[in-house]
């Protein structure tokens, strides 16, 4: 998607994008999906910045919300935890334009897995 990873710290990941012919639906403004996609990105990448080598997280519920259309331009989203349990995390992301205008929201609840021996992230 051409996400450029801005920071990702313990709870706080930012990232950036400009807007391309490959993020837009028939209508020519952004695609839901896109969206979708940049959120769990980011809230995924929050929830392993500091789980230890032998963690990993998944997915288990996406819920995006889209605001206001966008047809071009550079767009920043930032994840932050809403809650870190010890088996799941729940992340919240905001997306804004390039003048600071909230485009899309989305929470993304993930699973703390164990990998199996001599994997890693």
């Amino acid at each position: 998607m051409g996400i450029e990873i801005v920071r990702a710290e313990r709870g706080l990941v930012e990232v950036s994008w400009t807007v391309g012919p490959e993020h837009l639906q028939p209508f020519g403004i952004v695609h839901g999906g896109v969206f979708s996609g940049v959120v769990e990105t980011v809230c995924s990448i929050g929830a392993c910045v500091g789980i230890g080598p032998d963690k990993s997280v998944v997915g288990m519920e996406n819920q995006t919300s889209f605001l206001r259309p966008v047809r071009e331009g550079v767009l920043r989203a930032e994840g932050r935890p809403v809650h870190r349990g010890r088996t799941t995390e729940l992340w919240e992301a905001k997306i804004v334009d390039a003048e600071g205008r909230l485009v899309a929201t989305g929470r993304l609840r993930l699973m703390l897995i164990d990998l199996p021996a001599g994997k890693n992230q």
